[in-house]
């Protein structure tokens, strides 16, 4: 399905209106109280989980289909040198040059 490009700024209005009113509605409805220790704890989570989760899609998938290609090995070696606690330029780096070096011998 392809949208022409006043549908794809309708849709993209849409679901950023329905966004903010998700975020509204959490604020009046939780309000003042306090959660519990266990739910907090779940929402401080939520924004790394998206993240991860948009990560892995677009490393994983091209267009509509799943693809296995250089992003895999480049985020292969990001995660490695996070596991082992390289500074963040040095993960990118390491990632960068990975997916570079894949890309040139395919």
């Amino acid at each position: 399905m392809i949208l022409s490009n006043g549908e794809l700024w309708a849709l993209i209005f849409v679901l950023s209106a329905f966004a903010y009113l998700c975020k509204a509605m959490g604020l009046i409805v939780v309000g003042g109280r306090t959660m519990p220790g266990v739910v907090e704890r779940c929402v401080a989570l939520i924004p790394a989980s998206l993240l991860a989760a948009l990560v892995v899609k677009d490393t994983f998938t091209s267009m509509q289909d799943v693809a296995l290609d250089a992003r895999a090995a480049g985020l292969a070696v990001a995660l490695v040198a996070v596991w082992r606690r390289a500074p963040f330029i040095v993960v990118v780096v390491a990632a960068m040059a990975a997916t570079a070096a894949v890309r040139a011998l395919g």
